[in-house]
């Protein structure tokens, strides 16, 4: 939308259609232009725990990618009756969750997706915004998600045809992937009700797979592990066991007072040694305000514990809207964005003399 010329022409609407999403297009061509090399995968980080993955013989595939936003208003200051932290810790006053970081995607331009996979139901995970994007860009799109993420999508909208259920260990093909789903530890999932006059206490658990799952993407370059919003758990070692594991995401955060929603930083390292990986990144510390965290303090664990524990992974520090190439990034610890600059002084500067800067 062309931006205004005048005052008069300035209203809400202009204004969310110039700034919003903050990046435009440049991440949505960036993944379009990348060629990636033959024995290896990319994959760019989308906020949350959402994720674009592409391969080298051209597999798009996008994870729990998120285009909503957390609180605008403090309202009668109250929590949303049965929330799943009023469950989990009996708190009444309104959680303050706010959108800490940028939109770096254009969901309606997505394009070529091959499959939108969700590890569970939360809606800073299942987003509508991005179904309806990938089914109206993108008709030959899978629609791949545990039966509670399914049946939502179908309510959305989502033809059933073009959706597939899975559970712990089905597999399904993808274009040069195959995708693998596990188990999932997300134990928030498990007092997530939404019909507040429904009490859990003294009833048995949820199935847990039927709304939540981790997935393994297998690829020609190597295999990416998902944790969704796993807490940490003893089967992380059997995952380990039994699948080749090249990268790890996971939920990383530091929880408030009462709360046990994300993987500390003691917890990212257990796992990926659990988990037998080469490289763990944390993720979701980007987007709550009151989960904010600074994964470098794991990085910094990870140099105290390194030497003793013998680990075999390392972590990595990746930031949203970057990318992380496997296996060229293995051996890196951070991420950081492009420079620019650098055809500096490839042409002659134009100053009222040298000196100048």
């Amino acid at each position: 939308m062309a931006a205004p010329k005048n005052i008069n022409e300035v209203t809400p609407e202009v204004w969310a259609k110039n700034v919003f999403p903050e990046w435009g297009t440049y991440l949505n061509e960036e993944i379009a232009d990348t060629k990636v090399k033959e024995g290896s995968f990319s994959m760019w980080w989308l906020g949350c725990m959402g994720f674009w993955l592409k391969t080298h013989e051209g597999t798009n595939i996008v994870v729990d990618m998120w285009n909503g936003t957390g609180k605008h208003t403090h309202g009668d200051g109250e929590m949303r009756q049965g929330h799943q932290m009023m469950r989990m810790a009996g708190v009444t006053q309104q959680q303050p969750n706010l959108r800490n970081k940028p939109y770096v995607i254009d969901p309606f331009a997505v394009k070529d997706v091959d499959a939108l996979l969700v590890t569970h139901t939360h809606h800073d995970h299942l987003d509508i915004y991005t179904a309806a994007s990938i089914n109206k860009n993108c008709p030959k799109a899978k629609f791949i998600g545990p039966q509670g993420v399914v049946d939502e999508w179908i309510e959305w909208g989502i033809p059933a045809e073009k959706t597939i259920v899975v559970k712990p260990n089905d597999e399904v093909k993808v274009g040069s992937t195959t995708i693998k789903a596990l188990e999932s530890f997300d134990r928030t999932e498990l007092v997530t009700e939404d019909d507040p006059s429904k009490k859990l206490a003294g009833t048995m658990p949820l199935d847990m797979s039927k709304v939540a799952v981790n997935y393994l993407i297998k690829t020609s370059g190597g295999n990416l592990y998902d944790a969704g919003d796993s807490h940490m758990s003893n089967t992380f070692t059997k995952h380990g066991n039994e699948n080749k594991i090249d990268v790890a995401l996971c939920a990383y955060g530091d929880n408030p007072r009462g709360i046990t929603d994300k993987l500390d930083d003691s917890q990212v390292l257990r796992m990926a040694e659990d988990l037998k990986t080469k490289v763990v990144i944390p993720m979701h510390w980007d987007i709550w305000d009151n989960f904010y965290a600074d994964p470098k303090d794991i990085i910094s664990l990870w140099n105290l514990k390194k030497n003793r524990l013998q680990y075999k992974f390392k972590p990595y520090v990746l930031q949203v809207g970057g990318h992380f190439d496997f296996p060229q990034d293995k051996d890196k610890f951070e991420f950081m964005y492009d420079r620019g600059f650098h055809d500096a002084f490839t042409n002659k500067p134009d100053l009222p003399f040298p000196e100048l800067l």
